[in-house]
């Protein structure tokens, strides 16, 4: 099992990187806070197995975030759950990330959000 205090760190290490915006993005910064076989879950993306897709995908979103407002923050062993409004080109969408770490590394990531709001706001 994940400390809770490693868990918090790596996933507040991820969320910084994509705040950071399309211009300081760095994937070699992300990569290693994700597990190679990483297990996402998204309601556009599917179903997917590895970082590697995950991060293309992720910078699609972070070249049309311009903003995340954190709402809450939930940390317990080796998972965390995150409620956050990101703003983007035409509007505001919330978001709900669920994290499983393994080995300091997150393992899962299961992303809940409105497909039709996300792209209806200039979400890619």
């Amino acid at each position: 099992m994940t400390d809770t205090i490693d868990t918090t760190d790596t996933v507040r290490r991820y969320y910084d990187i994509l705040q950071a915006g399309a211009d300081a993005f760095d994937e070699d910064r992300l990569r290693p806070l994700l597990a190679p076989d990483l297990d996402f879950e998204g309601p556009i993306a599917g179903r997917r197995t590895g970082a590697e897709p995950f991060i293309t995908g992720v910078s699609g979103f972070v070249h049309t975030a311009r903003r995340i407002e954190f709402i809450h923050q939930l940390y317990v062993g080796d998972r965390a759950a995150v409620l956050y409004d990101a703003e983007l080109p035409g509007g505001t969408v919330r978001f709900a990330e669920f994290f499983q770490l393994a080995a300091g590394r997150i393992q899962s990531l299961r992303l809940m959000y409105d497909p039709a709001e996300f792209r209806s706001r200039g979400g890619q």
